[in-house]
This record gives structure tokens, C-alpha cells and sequence, in this order.
């Protein structure tokens, strides 16, 4: 069994929360070749994206408060084997429409790695080491966006847009094996209220109420939401608009997800010393300047480059913010770290979905629609956390 305390732990845990990107990111250099071979529209196949935080967010309803009552590994072992067959159904599907419920499958079980993989952290870890925990993983995570479009634009170039989510399947394979072998179970106190629909939704009430939580909540909701509309844009953009092949938009891709490394990287570093706060604040400067970076770029002078490098920005910004707000948030719930792990996942999700929808219906011969929704998530990121210093130094 991993021990707290060792990179294996942190290697794994990491995996299980880059289950995420890989299953939006490494099929984005394949989505044209996904709307041609199923003949279908635009906004059908950016609903496969959208769909899938959809799914995230519903999963993320009952992986968390159901885990503080059977504990971690039960879900974890449940949202992997769900995630993999769900994969093996996006390689064989016939149509788009096939492939939009099989992504909302494939999301469901992903939600439970993802959302456990935060309670894991909480459950071993106390105040800055959860945050460096959290902040670890997220720079070996970041590897995952950073390779899985160019990866995924040469295996799409190979063998096809199938091809890509059978990878899939077998990297979850390999993940379910892990964790069935080397995770012990880590919660400490069970929750002993019955598993209902209204317990839960007592539960997140109450977390709402938690003035700190919810300012920490309204500031990842609106990073993730940045983030999102890049992901979900970016492909039709840097590739119809601007004319990169696939494998430019990966290695684009790459170099983004790379500036989020970097971010995390300064995170683990600042934090110690300057202290979460003004970490978190220093990642959302960033959040809004990269945003209006990309607004006066893609009207000055647009091109890739206009995008790319205001959003290389941004990122760096959202691995200074993101997991120092989000270990912030657990650390008042020792005792519903599955509950609070989720109830973030589900806010992030359902609204950066809204975000993706709104970005595939602007989807136009210019870059300024997507710059425009980064900014107003970059620039409402800083506000809220702005808006929220009170509250958030009284609890």
C-alpha cells in the first residue's frame, strides 16, 4: 500500500484527477475529423464537450456525499470501471448523437476520480500541505493537457478519432489496477446520515452557507469557467480561423498547459512563504490581465499568436489560484471532504458547460467572441475574490 508523504501517492492521485483533461483534451485535435466522419454540425460536436461537464457535474452529486459514507475506494474502483466501458462506447459509436450519451457516460464515471482524489488529499493532509499536495498534483496533471492534443493529434493521424478514445480505455485499465493494488482507504470518520437526495442537498446547503467556502467557490468556478472556454474554443478557432494542422494545435495546446505547470510550480513555492491568500490573488491578477491581454491582441493584430500567448497568461494564473483555492475551501470540512470536493466540481462544471454551449453558438470568423468570455472570467475571478475579503478573513 502508498504511504502519505511519498511522490508514488501523489503520482496516482494525480492520474486519477488527470482523467479530466485527458478525456477533453486529447480528443480536441480530432474533433473536425469526428464532424466530418459522422456527418454532423458544429454545435452537435461541441455539445460531445459541453455534455461531458454535464455529466461531471451529475456525477459529482453522488461520487462525494456517498463516499463520506462508504469511504474512498469503493467510489473510486465504481467511477473508473463506469469511465472505461463508457470509453469502449465512444470508440464504437455510430453516429454523433451516440457519441454525445456515451460522453455523458464516460463523465459520470470520471466525476468519481476526480471529486476523490481532493477527499483523498483532505484526508491525509492539513492547511498549506494539502494546498502543496494539491498544487504537486496539479503540475504532474498538467503534464496530461500539455501532451494528451498533440498525442492525441498523432493517434488521430494514425489511426483515426476511434483510436483515441481506446486509448482511453486502456489508460483507465491501468489506473483501476493501481488502485485496487496500492491505494489503502483513507477516511477517517464516516458520515452516518442515510444516503438520500435530500441529505445531500441539506449537506451542500449548509457548505453554501459557509461564507469562506462560498467566496472560494465563486473564485474557481469563474477560473475553471476561463479555462473551459479556451478548451472548447480553441480548436475551431486556432485551427478553421488561423489555419494550424493538428498537431500545431496540439503542440499549441501543449505550450498553454505547460504555462499552467509553471503556474503550480510558483504556487508551491509562494504559498509557504506569502501564504495562500496572496497566492490566490496573484493567480487571478494574472486571471483578468491575460484575459484583457487577448482582447487587445485579437483586435490589434490577430492572429494564433493572439490567443496563444495572452492565454499562456491565464494559465499560469490558474496554477497560482486553483489548487490553493481549493484547499482553502476543504480545510474548514475535515469531516465532508467528499461532500465539499464535490459540490466544487459540480459549480465548476455546470457553469463552465453553460460557458462551452455559449462559446460554440459564437463560433464566427473571428477570435474576439472566445477572448471576450476568457476576460469576463478572468476579470469576475479577481472581483469575487476582491468582493469577498471580509468574509473571508472572519471565519
Amino acid at each position: 500500500m502508498l504511504k502519505p508523504d511519498t511522490w508514488a501517492l501523489t503520482i496516482l492521485l494525480a492520474s486519477l484527477t488527470a482523467l479530466g483533461p485527458i478525456s477533453t483534451d486529447m480528443y480536441l485535435p480530432a474533433l473536425p475529423s469526428i464532424l466530418r466522419d459522422l456527418e454532423a454540425t458544429h454545435a452537435s460536436v461541441q455539445l460531445t464537450l459541453s455534455v461531458f461537464l454535464v455529466g461531471f457535474a451529475v456525477g459529482q452529486v453522488v461520487y462525494g456525499p456517498l463516499a463520506d459514507r462508504v469511504g474512498r475506494k469503493p467510489g473510486l474502483i465504481a467511477g473508473l470501471a463506469i469511465y472505461a466501458l463508457a470509453s469502449l462506447a465512444c470508440t464504437l459509436a455510430p453516429s454523433v448523437e451516440v457519441l454525445i450519451v456515451a460522453r455523458f457516460c464516460q463523465a459520470f464515471g470520471a466525476a468519481g476520480p476526480v471529486v476523490l482524489a481532493r477527499a483523498v488529499v483532505r484526508d491525509l493532509y492539513e492547511g498549506s500541505r494539502a494546498g502543496q499536495e494539491l498544487a504537486r498534483m496539479g503540475s504532474i496533471m498538467g503534464l496530461a493537457p500539455a501532451i494528451a492534443p498533440f498525442f492525441g493529434g498523432l493517434i488521430a493521424a494514425a489511426g483515426g478519432w476511434r483510436f483515441v478514445f481506446l486509448v482511453s480505455v486502456a489508460f483507465a485499465a491501468v489506473v483501476v489496477a493501481s488502485v485496487w493494488r496500492g491505494l489503502p482507504e483513507t477516511i477517517r470518520a464516516r458520515e452516518t446520515a442515510p444516503f438520500s437526495v435530500r441529505a445531500v442537498l441539506s449537506g451542500f446547503g449548509g457548505l453554501l452557507r459557509h461564507r469562506a467556502y462560498a467566496a472560494y467557490l465563486a473564485v474557481m468556478t469563474l477560473t475553471f469557467s476561463g479555462l473551459f472556454a479556451f478548451i472548447s474554443g480553441s480548436s475551431f478557432v486556432l485551427q478553421d480561423i488561423f489555419g494550424l494542422t493538428p498537431q500545431l494545435y496540439g503542440i499549441a495546446f501543449g505550450v498553454c498547459a505547460g504555462a499552467y505547470v509553471v503556474g503550480t510550480l510558483i504556487g508551491q513555492r509562494l504559498a509557504p512563504r506569502r501564504g495562500a491568500e496572496a497566492t490566490i490573488l496573484s493567480g487571478c491578477v494574472l486571471l483578468a490581465l491575460g484575459g484583457a491581454v487577448m482582447i487587445a491582441a485579437v483586435l490589434a493584430a490577430p492572429s494564433a499568436l493572439s490567443v496563444i500567448l495572452p492565454m499562456m497568461l491565464y494559465m499560469v494564473g490558474v496554477g497560482l489560484a486553483l489548487p490553493q483555492a481549493q484547499a482553502a475551501a476543504l480545510m474548514p470540512f475535515p469531516d465532508r471532504a467528499g461532500s465539499a470536493s464535490s459540490l466544487m466540481g459540480i459549480s465548476q462544471m455546470s457553469i463552465a458547460a453553460l460557458v462551452g454551449i455559449g462559446v460554440g453558438a459564437t463560433h464566427g470568423a473571428t477570435a474576439l467572441p472566445l477572448a471576450l468570455v476568457i476576460a469576463v472570467n478572468g476579470f469576475g475571478a479577481l472581483l469575487a475574490l476582491l468582493a469577498s475579503r471580509r468574509a473571508r478573513s472572519a471565519t
